[in-house]
């Protein structure tokens, strides 16, 4: 559900010739960063504020929003008559 949208979104943002370069940068950075980064700050949201039992879930719940925005931004719906540019 999440990856498929991400990768049409990167293979339409970027042309053909930097493609490869342009889309595994941000894509792992991004993975490997917000996505490895999910339990240890949920763990750590859940010691250090121990009234609230789901304060852990804001950290993904931020970062989701966060994309959403981001790409609703940028995200364009034209159709690029020079496909192979």
């Amino acid at each position: 559900m999440v990856y498929g949208p991400i990768a049409a979104f990167l293979v339409e943002l970027f042309p053909i010739r930097i493609r490869y370069t342009s889309m595994s940068l941000p894509y792992h950075i991004g993975n490997g960063v917000f996505g490895g980064l999910v339990p240890f700050i949920g763990v750590l949201l859940q010691t250090t504020f121990t009234n609230d039992p789901l304060i852990g879930l804001w950290y993904p719940i931020a970062v989701a929003a966060l994309c959403f925005i981001i790409g609703a931004i940028y995200l364009n719906n034209k159709i690029d008559e020079e496909v192979n540019d």
